[in-house]
């Protein structure tokens, strides 16, 4: 059966080959594939730090920032870093076959591991110069971020933020599958491990671990400890035990998977919304100074949807129950039309007890003196966490009545958590996706021959208006209560918080290399795989 596929595959690229408009998409996918590879080289001889990357250079390297500015012994983790440039080189390696992508991918996978914490986790950041080089980054650049608080304080652990160290993990998942070998295995299990071990019994996780409570702001409690919604955090780690049991088929991520998944129930407050984190109590709690302890419209959205995930996960219509409440709850806490700003049809605050929308602001120029507070206005909003959201409601009450409609069985159909679901052909480990920056459509020939014109003469892609920072010039001196920089990205100069540069400076993008790979990528599999031919036929 496996032969006659292939046989398939194969006569259907001679066929499309043999057509003028075939030999075209052939041509030009070979000029895609020589493009990939220039600016591969370039980026990995030229651009890499010890096989790692943060996300904007100046094109002579003097300069260049992750979310933060960093140094040159600096790499950083955070999509679009080092973890989202591994998963594009294996992306890269399946749709070509071309070893350099692995070995770029290899290069990668060990600057990753080398950064990887004794417990198994991971930062933001990996400074290859050692804790003491970090540690004078932290008093420096990141003390002085005024609304970057994540990066004010060196804790000296890991950080399941922004998806770090289960996206760490899901890369090292894919390079141990992809040829089985076993140089991976030992990181992979430290990953592993860490993540089921720093999950309380109840089913959450903290934002940071091993728990740290070293770090008071404003009289803001330490909130790493907490359970924590913002960023993901609990559904990342869920999703990627899912993953590996799906790939490796062991049962012990069962109950964590069970009990992450209802954290969900347990933490739903009775009005029907969730806060972004609860503390040891299970009471919604406040985090950076700009995040009061609140409900959030968008939080409240997304775990319901998730929650419509995991009933088709298992079946279990506990997980259906409790959705309605966050539906009503949406729509009561949906802002007046005189406050609706296109979209954003929601408070990104809500107030407990009372359902008032509530807005955060800040006044002053730095770090130092500056301050935020909270009141019921909705001027004056902060531009950097703005104080109205959009939020899916109709999505929501969509795909609610959807699972209403149908069977049980056919909602759980594609379960990874059933026994007996996987149809799909070839084993999970070839069939399922890992990478979680996915760009599915198919690109037009009008894309792709512009990419590929894009490629400077030294196979580079560079862009305009990247997000930097002031370069580090000490501790903020002004202690004026200005609203100047109340609505602004970034204070004054002693600011070192991330802003969009308007000037005409050129930057080396990883972000736009993925992206134009992504795309040359997909065009190259479209002409590979005709008629619909799904790629993991083409991969075994």
């Amino acid at each position: 059966m496996k032969i006659l596929k292939l046989c398939f595959v194969w006569l259907a690229m001679v066929s499309l080959a043999k057509s003028p408009l075939g030999a075209q998409n052939v041509k030009l996918a070979a000029e895609a594939r020589q493009t990939m590879l220039r600016a591969t080289r370039y980026m990995v001889e030229t651009v890499s730090t010890q096989g790692g990357y943060v996300w904007y250079y100046l094109p002579d390297f003097s300069r260049r920032w992750g979310e933060m500015e960093a140094w040159k012994t600096m790499i950083w983790l955070q999509h679009p870093g080092t973890i989202s440039m591994g998963h594009l080189f294996l992306d890269a390696y399946r749709a070509t076959g071309d070893e350099y992508y692995y070995q770029a991918a290899q290069k990668a996978a060990h600057a990753i591991i080398w950064g990887q914490s004794s417990e198994g986790g991971w930062n933001y950041m990996v400074d290859f110069a050692g804790d003491r080089s970090l540690k004078q980054w932290y008093n420096t650049i990141g003390k002085n971020g005024w609304r970057i608080e994540e990066f004010q304080h060196y804790y000296g652990n890991s950080t399941f933020d922004d998806d770090i160290t289960s996206d760490a993990g899901r890369f090292l998942l894919r390079m141990y599958l992809e040829k089985l070998d076993p140089v991976y295995k030992p990181a992979l299990d430290k990953a592993i491990n860490f993540i089921l071990k720093s999950q309380y019994p109840n089913g959450g996780w903290p934002q940071r671990y091993p728990l740290k409570y070293d770090f008071n702001k404003q009289n803001h409690p330490d909130y790493s400890s907490f359970y924590t919604f913002n960023d993901d955090v609990i559904w990342e780690n869920v999703h990627f035990l899912i993953q590996c049991y799906l790939t490796l088929g062991e049962q012990r991520f069962l109950d964590p998977i069970q009990r992450g998944m209802e954290f969900y129930l347990i933490s739903q407050d009775g009005c029907g919304a969730w806060g972004q984190q609860l503390d040891m109590n299970m009471k919604t709690a406040g985090a950076r100074t700009y995040e009061p302890a609140a409900f959030l419209p968008s939080t409240t959205c997304e775990n319901a949807m998730l929650l419509l995930k995991f009933y088709q996960y298992t079946g279990d219509k506990r997980f259906l129950a409790h959705v309605p409440d966050a539906i009503r709850w949406l729509e009561q806490t949906r802002l007046p039309e005189n406050e609706i700003e296109g979209a954003r049809t929601h408070p990104t605050f809500v107030e407990v007890g009372t359902n008032k929308a509530i807005f955060v602001h800040r006044k002053g120029s730095n770090v130092k003196y500056g301050t935020y507070y909270v009141d019921y206005k909705d001027t004056l909003l902060l531009a950097h966490y703005y104080g109205k959201c959009r939020v899916q409601l109709d999505e929501l009450k969509n795909e609610y009545q959807r699972l209403l409609t149908i069977p049980v069985e056919e909602a759980t159909k594609d379960s990874p958590l059933i026994p007996g679901q996987f149809t799909a052909p070839g084993t999970p480990q070839t069939y399922y996706d890992l990478n979680r920056y996915n760009f599915p459509m198919r690109p037009d020939e009008k894309t792709v021959r512009e990419i590929i014109a894009s490629l400077d003469s030294q196979n580079r892609w560079l862009v305009r208006h990247a997000m930097i920072s002031h370069p580090y010039a000490g501790d903020g001196q002004n202690q004026e209560q200005t609203n100047e920089f109340a609505s602004t990205n970034v204070g004054d100069e002693t600011d070192t918080s991330p802003y969009r540069d308007a000037s005409e400076q050129q930057y080396i993008s990883t972000g736009e290399y993925i992206r134009n790979m992504k795309i040359l990528i997909n065009y190259i599999e479209s002409v590979k795989s005709p008629d619909g031919v799904p790629k993991s036929v083409l991969w075994q």
